[in-house]
């Protein structure tokens, strides 16, 4: 389906003029299609460090764990999370394991490089002072730091290396990549005894054969008489990964849209009960699975939801209608619909989720206009337990509002609906299809959409705020938003005590925080928000007294003003009649 990304690789080592090598290397490049575009090649060297007593050890554990735990991550994580993950939990294992076994914080220590080729870019990781170059054309350049502290001319130490110190730094960049780059990785044993020049030298002679370059760079560090351990590995990109537009369209339209569907009919073995809804863009039907008659009823049932006609032509609807079930295969939270597995061949396209014996919160809240405040923190909690798994996972949902909730019979509510759902691992890969900013709901979606900006986990409390909002009040707390003219609207707040006095004051600043327009000023963290909503905090309420009336409560401010205005003219009134 694509150019997919592909490399030459050479690598060499030597032990030197030592006893052994404590230098260790590797990389991992998958066969699987999938594996390689969701998650990329990894290469990584490592330098026990000379002074440790298991350097030896520690380099070698460090790289055969990195290539082995990356590919064990989410698919939805970013490289830079999934790495730094996996390079802090090697750090922790390496500190505690020296000092118990070492009594020393030189026990197990090492330097540490890698390299992760991931669609068109190269994601780069670095501690300690192996080193990562790469020549473009005649272009030779560094691309990683030395992470050393010279003492005198011929004394330095490292200043930092995994097992080091319980806590630890690790220097990310990223770049795109081209074809015919090579990357070059060494252990100081090489590039401390051959200039940038000669390396550069080197790699362009024997541009065309990876594994000679190294073998010729490694021979030239030990006849200029390295004396420590050498190793190097030169990765040329012989191909990027580029989407072919009409394999692409045809893996989308494999399968074709189902017919009209009716009561009574069956596809695949599912049988349609009745439809529950239809738009546009979707219509959703109640099935059962004529498979299992032997089950009880709620686990025969199940949701079917299948693509509008309209859209049998457009890749961009396919490929997002797709999206919605590789998110909910992923995810696993009882806040959370879960997808049904089907374990037989599909004719058709469509996607199956549970069925959900329950209520919308927006019916729910059309039968409770005011909920109590042990209501709203409650239904909250559930839903921030929901979407804690989601941003666990890099996954911000980006349309929560009451009609993608609903609350079963056992009253636990579950988040649904994943259309919108934006995915940052997904985001890093290059695909054919470049969808517009997907955000959800006007009403509920946060500012920064309109203004053309990413969202964030920020987005999502914003969205959860403005529930909140409408739980207490069954109003919004900037009014009706169109999508038009969300991206010039003022966003000025109105109290919900406006509309609803039993609201706390310490509750109502707290939804004030969550919807606040920059989202720089609101909640970080979910779990904040539901903090703040559970019991008072003394810092937003002394932070609120020290603003403008005008700035935390403009309709009192407002009100306040003409009811003084009103007394003046009274005032005035009664000393002109008299």
């Amino acid at each position: 389906m694509k150019n997919q990304l592909a490399i030459t690789l050479g690598q060499s080592s030597s032990a030197g003029v030592k006893a052994d090598n404590e230098d260790f290397h590797g990389a991992n490049i998958p066969q699987d299609a999938a594996e390689l575009e969701n998650k990329g090649i990894t290469i990584a060297i490592a330098d026990g460090m000379s002074g440790s007593d298991g350097g030896k050890e520690a380099s070698e554990l460090s790289v055969k764990q990195f290539l082995t735990d990356y590919y064990s991550t989410p698919e939805s994580w970013t490289v830079k999370h999934a790495v730094n993950r996996i390079m802090s939990a090697l750090n922790s294992m390496l500190y505690s394991q020296g000092q118990k076994r070492y009594s020393s914080s030189k026990g197990l220590v090492t330097t540490f490089s890698a390299i992760v080729l991931k669609s068109q870019t190269a994601h780069l990781f670095h501690v300690g002072d192996s080193r990562l170059y790469r020549l473009r054309g005649n272009d030779f350049v560094q691309l990683s730091n030395d992470h050393r502290i010279w003492i005198s001319h011929d004394r330095e130490y490292l200043s930092r290396a995994l097992g080091i110190d319980s806590h630890l730094e690790i220097d990310y960049r990223r770049t795109p990549i081209q074809v015919g780059d090579l990357y070059f990785l060494s252990t100081d044993g090489i590039h401390d005894f051959l200039s940038n020049a000669q390396l550069k030298d080197y790699l362009r002679t024997h541009h065309d054969h990876p594994q000679k370059a190294s073998e010729v760079i490694l021979d030239a560090a030990l006849a200029n008489k390295s004396d420590d351990n050498a190793t190097c590995q030169v990765i040329r990109i012989d191909a990027i990964s580029e989407a072919n537009k009409e394999e692409y369209y045809e893996k989308l339209t494999n399968l074709p849209f189902p017919p009209d569907l009716k009561a009574g009919d069956v596809i695949d073995g599912l049988k349609i009960i009745r439809a529950l809804n239809a738009t546009s863009r979707s219509q959703v039907y109640l099935a059962e699975d004529i498979f299992y008659d032997d089950i009880r009823d709620e686990v025969k049932e199940m949701v079917i939801k299948t693509p509008s006609v309209n859209f049998e032509d457009d890749p961009s609807y396919i490929d997002l209608f797709l999206h919605e079930e590789w998110v909910a295969k992923r995810l696993n939270s009882p806040h959370l619909i879960k997808v049904r597995k089907i374990n037989r061949p599909r004719n058709f396209l469509y996607t199956v989720v549970q069925y959900i014996h329950g209520q919308t919160l927006a019916h729910w809240m059309q039968e409770n206009p005011k909920a109590t405040v042990t209501q709203v923190r409650s239904s909250l909690g559930q839903i921030a337990r929901g979407l804690r798994c989601m941003h666990r996972m890099e996954m911000i949902h980006q349309d929560i509002k009451p009609d993608n909730i609903i609350i079963d019979k056992n009253n636990t509510l579950i988040v649904i609906d994943f259309g919108s759902t934006k995915v940052a691992g997904l985001a890093e890969i290059k695909s054919v299809i470049e969808h517009n900013a997907i955000m959800g709901t006007a009403n509920y979606a946060a500012p920064e959409y309109f203004k053309g900006h990413s969202g964030s986990n920020r987005s999502d409390i914003y969205s959860l705020g403005v529930l909140a909002y409408e739980m207490f009040t069954g109003k919004l707390p900037y009014g009706e938003i169109s999508t038009e003219r969300a991206a010039k609207k003022k966003f000025t707040y109105t109290s919900a005590r406006e509309y609803n006095l039993l609201v706390p004051d310490w509750v109502d600043l707290a939804i004030r925080k969550a919807v606040h327009p920059n989202p720089d000023k609101r909640y970080h963290l979910l779990s904040e928000f539901i903090t703040d909503i559970s019991k008072p905090n003394n810092s937003l309420l002394s932070s609120n007294k020290s603003e403008p009336l005008i700035e935390r409560n403009p309709i009192a401010f407002w009100k306040t003003i003409a009811l003084i205005e009103l007394v003046m003219i009274i005032f005035a009134l009664i000393i002109i009649y008299r």
